[in-house]
């Protein structure tokens, strides 16, 4: 995992970075953000991430994370899709999951111990944890041998379980070994095409079936901690995932038996045209509380709010809300909740129609039902879906956390030894990979002191935020502080850093060695029987 800062604060000075002394900056730089789960993904801006993709700011749910993790208070996790009823099901001690995959193509890095860290935080919290090795993912995107994935798989398997995962109460597993996965993603399957995938990941004639299948492969894996029962899962990640989860998401509600809507009238609408709906509606209510509202008086509401030279895509579509409302005439405009039909069997269907409380209308490929909140409505066809075979499945959320920077600078990569640290080096490598790293400080001793060191531009300084000063945000303000401030010198910090990370390791490999002993009694399959000559 990487993090791109080629992009310097100083090549942008009209801008100047707000320093986040618990181990995080509001990232500057370049506009391009290339998201690539197979490549080498850049992220210049986090920024731009919420603005082209729709993850949300991390800060803005951060209250509602009951005793968050480190990585959580200092902005390292950035982002989110729709962690709430995670965030809810911690609070309320209700059931979740946490999962996350691990593709064996290295030695698992210091930058891979952030998603071991947050399946594990998630554990330690009451969550189901699922680690798996996408070995088929591995063999058919990357081309790397059965027994090479196998050794990888071990090393993985190794670092979660030293870094504090329970087998007992978690799941590893392979994908190659897991059928219900794999039925899963054959059903999955169904549901997306060759061109839907191409434009996400950009497939062309040249991209082999193996390749295509392993990414509904890990749809069917995100998917897999819901099969038993539907519930709030998340998947932490880094950025270069996202479209991974764009996808599982709407896998998710594509194979919904019903999908649930607000409506206003008898017609199907768009959410553009939904929400002119619902000016007209609740406009024309308080002018008038005392009578019914028709979608003709919405219609000349409408013709009245439009800007009669407007040609743009809004007055567009307030021209097909006119339309629609016109035709339906005397119709009363009154706000509904609608259950719409996907892929319900006709047994279903009729089963809904019967479930549904109170005032209904019922046509053919959809219910209106007036006296249901959306939750209870939600609840209902999720139920229904259930009772009748359904998958019932949950959208999935997510969580991700900036890139690493290499220790060389530019990006951390499995393929350059000197950029990264590996969970797997000798304590002594990596105390000379530290003391060797490149450093945000200044050109002498004098300026240092002072100018202060750029500790939002040090590979050294991230590496005190996201792993060494480990629960003590007070340490790692201590250390930025210091930095910027003058006082603390880059050959010092170094050494000091060093040394912790050498201790680090020592103790990683110990526990690493503990559990190398008893990775036979564990419930994984780590030597593959695919073997091809």
């Amino acid at each position: 995992m990487t993090r791109d800062t080629e992009e310097r604060r100083d090549e942008h000075p009209e801008e100047t970075a707000t320093a986040r002394t618990d181990g995080g900056v509001d990232a500057e730089g370049a506009d391009d953000v290339a998201l690539d789960p197979w490549g080498s993904s850049t992220v210049s801006d986090y920024r731009k991430l919420f603005e082209q993709f729709g993850i949300e700011a991390f800060d803005e749910i951060l209250p509602e994370v009951p005793d968050p993790h480190y990585l959580m208070r200092r902005g390292v996790i950035f982002g989110h899709r729709d962690y709430r009823p995670v965030a809810r099901a911690m609070r309320e001690g209700e059931d979740f999951a946490a999962l996350s995959g691990f593709m064996p193509t290295g030695d698992p890095h210091i930058g891979h111990k952030l998603v071991f860290d947050e399946i594990i935080w998630h554990q330690e919290r009451g969550g189901d944890a699922y680690g798996l090795i996408a070995d088929l993912e591995a063999h058919s995107a990357r081309g790397l041998t059965w027994d090479e994935i196998d050794t990888h798989a071990r090393d993985y398997v190794l670092s979660l379980l030293a870094l504090g995962f329970d087998p007992e109460e978690g799941e590893l597993y392979r994908q190659s070994d897991n059928r219900e996965v794999q039925n899963l993603a054959f059903e999955l399957g169904i549901e997306a095409n060759f061109s839907e995938l191409g434009a996400i990941y950009d497939f062309d004639g040249e991209t082999d079936v193996s390749h295509m299948q392993s990414v509904v492969t890990q749809m069917a894996d995100i998917l897999y901690p819901q099969l038993e029962e539907p519930r709030p899962t998340v998947i932490p990640v880094g950025p270069d995932q996202d479209p991974h989860m764009r996808l599982a998401r709407d896998l998710a509600a594509r194979t919904r038996y019903f999908g649930v809507t607000e409506a206003y009238a008898s017609f199907e609408v768009d959410d553009a045209e939904r929400a002119l709906l619902a000016e007209a509606y609740e406009t024309l209510s308080e002018r008038h509380p005392d009578e019914t509202v028709r979608c003709g008086d919405a219609a000349t509401y409408l013709e009245n709010q439009r800007d009669p030279d407007a040609t743009d895509a809004a007055a567009t579509t307030a021209d097909a809300v006119i339309t629609m409302c016109k035709e339906a005439g005397k119709e009363p405009l009154r706000p509904r909740l609608r259950f719409v039909d996907r892929n319900a069997t006709e047994e279903a269907f009729e089963a809904l129609i019967e479930a549904v409380d109170g005032e209904k209308r019922v046509y053919d490929a959809h219910i209106d039902a007036f006296d249901l909140s959306r939750e209870a409505a939600e609840d209902l066809a999720r139920e229904v879906e259930l009772d009748h075979g359904g998958y019932g499945f949950l959208p999935p959320s997510s969580l991700y956390h900036r890139f690493m920077t290499g220790l060389t600078g530019g990006k951390m990569s499995s393929s350059i030894p000197a950029s990264h640290i590996s969970l797997l080096d000798d304590p002594a490598e990596g105390y000379d990979k530290v003391k060797s790293a490149t450093t945000g400080g200044r050109e002498t001793a004098e300026e240092q002191r002072e100018l202060g060191g750029e500790a939002d531009e040090c590979p050294v300084y991230e590496l005190y935020a996201y792993l060494l000063a480990g629960d003590d945000d007070e340490f790692a303000t201590e250390v930025y502080e210091e930095c910027v401030g003058g006082e603390r010198l880059c050959g010092g910090c170094k050494e000091q850093a060093a040394e912790l990370m050498a201790d680090f390791l020592e103790d990683h490999q110990e526990k690493r060695a503990e559990w190398e002993d008893k990775l036979d009694e564990l419930d994984i399959e780590l030597d593959s029987p695919r073997k091809r000559a």
